[in-house]
């Protein structure tokens, strides 16, 4: 199931913004919290590797697509969601129209009402500018 191990890359992501250094331990306690198989726990791993691999252009396209907002002024989950996504669209074979209608989700269990007009927002335009070139 695929949207747990969006869910836990979500999370360790979000941890990421406060602690630069991620413990495998607690990777691994994300991952069991969530009951986590193999292929899943795989796949998280993925999309991690994709976002803390190519961070700094992330950041940067956050600074490109957020129009009005540095990446620093960002609130930490929406950050969060829109690190993920974008790295999953870019980075992955997933479908774009996929990592975006996933982190709308996520946006809307883990963050504001706002939050998901802009998450969504964001994604459609980087979608548009970065991916469908």
């Amino acid at each position: 199931m695929r949207s747990k191990s969006r869910e836990c890359a979500f999370k360790i992501i979000f941890s990421s913004l406060f602690n630069a250094e991620e413990p495998a331990s607690f990777r691994r306690g994300i991952y069991r919290a969530e009951k986590l198989g193999e292929e899943d726990a795989a796949f998280a791993d993925v999309l991690l590797g994709a976002v803390f691999s190519n961070r700094k252009e992330l950041e940067e396209l956050l600074g490109k697509y957020c129009i009005g907002f540095s990446a620093e002024r960002l609130f930490p989950a929406d950050k969060s969601l829109l690190l993920l996504a974008m790295a999953e669209a870019k980075y992955t074979d997933t479908p774009a129209v996929v990592a975006v209608d996933e982190a709308v989700g996520l946006a809307k269990k883990y963050s504001t009402e706002k939050s998901i007009g802009f998450v969504n927002g964001v994604l459609a335009a980087f979608i548009a500018g970065e991916v469908q070139k």
